[in-house]
């Protein structure tokens, strides 16, 4: 089993940039791809970006590929995502998740979710 915990979210201006990190329990933490996703209000949950176990390899939406950069730390069980000229557009809760299979852009590839954390971008 894995839990996920989301943190750095918050209220910026268009441009800035946030940090947001994702902490996982469990020793197993290298055998899961990970990945970020998005829900706005009204809206599905969308891909934003997934990153395989070892690190070594990225996947990003269109929308955000040069803005957005993910990393992840397996000796400290961490996910980042550095999100940088960030757009009202990019407005939503982040979802950290986990999964067996690098990389799926659907929700229901996930087997392991956080609880969100909310980003929102003031124009």
């Amino acid at each position: 089993q894995v839990q996920l915990v989301e943190s750095g979210g918050g209220l910026v201006q268009a441009g800035d940039s946030l940090r947001l990190s994702c902490a996982a329990s469990g020793r197993t933490f290298s055998a899961y791809a990970m990945a970020w996703f998005r829900q706005a209000p009204g809206r599905e949950r969308e891909f934003v970006s997934a990153i395989s176990g070892s690190g070594v390899n990225t996947a990003y939406t269109n929308s955000v590929k040069g803005r957005f950069t993910i990393s992840r730390d397996n000796a400290k069980n961490t996910v980042a995502l550095q999100m940088n000229s960030l757009k009202p557009e990019d407005t939503a809760v982040y979802y950290c998740a986990a999964g067996l299979v690098f990389y799926r852009t659907l929700a229901t590839g996930y087997d392991h979710w956080g609880q969100g954390t909310q980003v929102t971008v003031s124009s």
